[in-house]
């Protein structure tokens, strides 16, 4: 709002009115003062400079007035583009809403058929069988749509994924930014951001010719390899972080010593019990190179740069005011990094992880050449070296067949499973929104 200073205005004569007090704009006051050619005066280094008035009394005539007011018709144009504009950005807005809603819509009408063949009943049989049974031949006769061994694949994928993506995610994003120096982080950062500009057909593509024949053929040293390089970053800031904790309990001649002394401990009894773990995966066999773990390493590395970006982008949201308070206080960089930066970011962790959840669940490419497509579940059920099938493979891998019986089961059962698959983003998506909701409460925001 611009401002303003009162003026004192003369009426126009022979109106019998006296003078009254309005706040007149500054911007307006100035024309007024060009307008009448109010004095200069000269400044000791030769330059003019207006005389500036405060509270003076100033007749503004009626034209000068009337020049500085805006019509009704030029208002009503003013008005009806604000509404104008306002309408124009609205509906840009709610076209993402929309959107999703004629998406919502679209699946849903080809959905229903599946579950109800006659309008108004329920078909019971193919919901029973759909939720609870594993067998999916959907080109027998007559087909079989038993879906629970592919939701499970997906799940098991997506857990795979985030087992992978979130420790590493979350480690790097407080190494970015409260470990690294800056000008190391600015050469990090972009190379990790790199990774999600890589096609999804690319990384498919790596994962069925390099990683799986990869797997088949020495698979017991890769896995020991791939858990030394997932475990060993994160066993390492943990134990950092520990030590610094331990060593705030000692004085501070004895601070940085004490610290010293338990991180170094703490990594050795670390170093110690992930060479054991490392032993017994380098003696494993695996069957397949196409499995489920092939797929989880590739979801989770898909996923990292956003779990790094958007964690990193919270944590960096803090500020420093708050990590200069912790440290005036006394607290070490680890009770500052874990009780004071981690908890005020929590909000943004937990969309980062709910963004790499959505991330996998939602790939396609890479679990359609690479998990070995079974619809099956592992035998034990937590066997990740078992080949899996997921939703989003079977409606891509079957919907160019189908799309040959438009109209049967075969056809509107995969609409079910993009209706399954959408509902679960869905509340996912309400889960992360109250999740977030909740703990910004809890810090009082």
């Amino acid at each position: 709002m611009p401002r303003s200073v009162p003026v004192l205005h003369t009426p126009p004569p022979n109106t019998g009115s006296t003078q009254y007090i309005q706040p007149v704009p500054c911007r307006l006051l100035r024309n007024i003062r060009r307008q009448n050619n109010w004095p200069r005066h000269t400044t000791a280094d030769g330059t003019h400079k207006r005389t500036r008035i405060r509270m003076n009394t100033v007749t503004v005539s009626t034209s000068v007035k009337q020049s500085l007011m805006m019509s009704r018709r030029a208002n009503r144009m003013q008005r009806l583009g604000q509404m104008l504009g306002q309408a124009f950005l609205f509906s840009i807005t709610s076209l993402s809403a929309i959107a999703v809603l004629f998406i919502f819509v679209f699946i849903t009408r080809d959905a229903i058929p599946f579950f109800m063949p006659d309008a108004g009943s329920f078909n019971w049989s193919n919901i029973r069988q759909f939720f609870t049974e594993t067998a999916w031949y959907p080109s027998a006769r007559p087909g079989q749509f038993g879906a629970l061994s592919l939701f499970y694949g997906s799940a098991m994928v997506t857990l795979g994924a985030v087992l992978v993506a979130v420790p590493l995610g979350i480690s790097a994003a407080v190494c970015l930014s409260d470990v690294l120096p800056f000008s190391l982080r600015q050469i990090v950062k972009p190379v990790i951001e790199i990774l999600a500009a890589i096609p999804s057909v690319a990384y498919g593509f790596f994962a069925l010719v390099v990683f799986a024949p990869l797997l088949q053929n020495s698979g017991g040293s890769v896995l020991a390899f791939g858990f030394w390089l997932v475990a060993l970053p994160v066993m390492g800031i943990a134990c950092m972080l520990a030590g610094e904790t331990v060593g705030a309990r000692f004085s501070e001649t004895r601070r940085r010593a004490a610290a010293l002394t338990a991180t170094a401990c703490l990594g050795g009894a670390s170093l110690a019990l992930l060479w054991l773990i490392g032993r017994e995966l380098s003696g494993m066999s695996i069957s397949s190179g196409a499995n489920a773990f092939n797929v989880s390493i590739i979801l989770g590395i898909m996923a990292l740069p956003t779990v790094v970006s958007v964690s990193e982008d919270a944590l960096q949201a803090v500020g420093r005011e708050l990590r200069e308070g912790s440290y005036a206080l006394g607290a070490t960089r680890a009770e500052t990094i874990i009780k004071t930066v981690m908890p005020a970011a929590i909000s943004g962790i937990l969309a980062a992880v709910i963004l790499g959840v959505m991330r996998a669940i939602g790939e396609t490419m890479v679990v359609w050449m690479a998990s070995g497509n079974a619809a099956q579940i592992p035998s034990p059920f937590y066997n990740f070296m078992e080949p899996v099938r997921t939703l989003t493979a079977t409606i891509a891998g079957d919907m160019g067949e189908a799309d040959h019986v438009t109209g049967s089961s075969r056809y509107h059962v995969l609409f079910a499973l993009a209706l399954a698959l959408l509902a679960f983003s869905f509340i996912m998506n309400l889960v992360s929104e109250a999740i977030v909701r909740r703990s910004r409460k809890k810090l009082g925001k």
